[in-house]
């Protein structure tokens, strides 16, 4: 599982020694008391951690340094109490490989009209002191996120804690593995992609393991093991008359479950946060991994199906974002449209592959057949998904640069029960229709796998993209096909130059 709390984020004051150590002294306290209540506060997802005010371009540099090195900082919220010439910063900027926050803040919410004096305007110079630290910040071309208001104030507490969020997934893929059994589905272009060149971006490695590699574990996975695993299906899920222990399909449940056991075990011996499968390679397997897929996404793990490793780390960057938030986060792909112009939608799904923390209810565990792949029928969980705000999320590899796309949707309820359709799915409407959404991720170049979810919105994947350093594109209520297109152009143009 994931946890967030592991992590932490250096609060870091900028000052300098003009103001005489009186001020300075003030401005120590005063930071101590927003980093203890920003680390208290139960929005903030991640300890923050008090740092020595810095009044030197030796100190600022050298504190770059140390979070360079401290494995545990994802990164800094910068904030200017007084006026901090910038030039002292220019070092520290230059070595610093961790992503930063710049709270433009003060320590008091209002002016003090009857009693403001001197004294109190020489100590709360944020409104200029920001100022000079985002001159040197935008000179530099430095990437950072920019919060502006009281730092009580649960507004800002949220963008903070978005951000934060985002670093967590970056800090997560800094040396993340995911494990490829078999390889991409042949002849696909938008799910392959430069795996060297991801890992010099990203900082994740993906390798191939043969479906053998896989079955070994799996083939070490002993009946009492199965026998625990389907117990503990039976208590989380609603299992189908002809699934139950007994019935004719109940031999897949326990196939089922052994790939799970042997899965798990093959993944937590590589420490791999991600993995893919493909349906054109299962030499061994007696069943598509179904079930075990959405078990394992459900517990943190990113997924691509058909060898889609840039979906699989984006879905495990996704889940350590939404973590512990509500709303669920999956694989998902659009499979078919409703095109009926009184009320077009679309519906997702996929062949087996939905995370059940999405679902709206409890799954029922079903065995049916699959017809492509060749192998056995395949268990599976099935359910719907409650009506709400979401996204959907791609990554894909233009050549000269990694693409991220998100498309805000409505997701709705089917207009009608689908009885015969044995897969988890999902109804959404894109924003700002499906003509004009469909119409820019085509253009765009968007996957037709994405990560779905409504634990997080827009703003997160937005704060990735950038600390990453990669293009982002938004498809949502305002979208307007034409200029979206030229933002497509303007964007294609920017970064032939970089």
């Amino acid at each position: 599982m994931i946890n967030l709390k592991t992590f932490e984020v250096w609060f870091v004051t900028g000052s300098q020694h003009l103001y005489g150590e009186e001020t300075l002294k003030k401005v120590a306290e005063h930071s101590q008391k927003i980093a203890k209540e920003l680390d208290a506060s139960p929005i903030i997802p991640v300890r923050v951690v008090f740092k020595p005010v810095l009044i030197t371009p030796e100190s600022i540099t050298n504190l770059c340094l140390e979070a360079n090195n401290t494995a545990d900082c994802i990164g800094l919220v910068t904030w200017m109490h007084t006026f901090s010439p910038a030039k002292m910063w220019i070092n520290g900027l230059k070595v610093l490989s961790k992503p930063f926050l710049h709270l433009h803040t003060q320590f008091n919410q209002d002016i003090p009209y009857a009693e403001i004096d001197m004294d109190f305007m020489n100590l709360n110079q944020s409104a200029h002191g920001g100022r000079e630290f985002g001159f040197i910040c935008s000179r530099m071309g430095i990437e950072r996120k920019v919060v502006v208001g009281h730092w009580k104030d649960l507004n800002v507490q949220k963008r903070v804690s978005v951000w934060m969020r985002a670093a967590s997934a970056w800090a997560d893929w800094q040396g993340a593995k995911f494990a490829r059994f078999g390889d991409n589905m042949r002849e696909v272009a938008v799910t392959d992609g430069d795996k060297v060149e991801a890992q010099l971006k990203f900082g994740y490695s993906v390798n191939g393991y043969g479906v053998g590699d896989l079955v070994a574990f799996i083939n070490e996975v002993t009946d009492a093991d199965v026998d625990k695993q389907v117990n503990e299906y039976e208590d989380l899920y609603e299992f189908a008359d002809n699934v139950i222990k007994g019935a004719s399909n109940h031999y897949a449940v326990r196939d089922a479950a052994k790939i799970e056991l042997g899965m798990r075990a093959f993944l937590t011996s590589g420490n791999f946060k991600g993995f893919t499968t493909t349906f054109e390679d299962l030499h061994g397997l007696k069943q598509l991994p179904g079930i075990a897929v959405q078990r394992l996404m459900a517990d943190g793990y990113g997924f691509g199906a058909e060898g889609d490793w840039k979906t699989s780390a984006l879905l495990r960057a996704m889940k350590v974002m939404g973590s512990e938030l509500e709303g669920g986060t999956s694989f998902m792909e659009d499979y078919t449209y409703h095109l009926n112009p009184n009320g077009m939608k679309v519906l997702g799904s996929h062949m087996l592959e939905i995370c059940p923390t999405i679902a709206n209810a409890k799954p029922n565990l079903e065995v049916h057949p699959l017809g492509i792949g060749g192998k056995d029928d395949p268990a599976r969980l099935v359910f719907n998904v409650d009506s709400g705000d979401g996204i959907n999320a791609s990554i894909v590899d233009m050549g000269n640069r990694f693409r991220l796309m998100v498309n805000e949707v409505k997701v709705v309820k089917p207009d009608q029960t689908l009885p015969k359709l044995p897969v988890a799915r999902v109804m959404w409407v894109p924003e700002p229709n499906l003509e004009i959404g469909a119409a820019s991720w085509i253009h765009a170049g968007g996957a037709h796998h994405t990560g779905f979810s409504m634990a997080i919105n827009p703003e997160y994947m937005e704060d990735f993209a950038a600390i990453a350093g990669i293009e982002f594109l938004l498809i949502d209520k305002n979208t307007k096909l034409r200029e979206f297109r030229n933002e497509l152009r303007w964007n294609s143009a920017f970064y032939l130059n970089k």
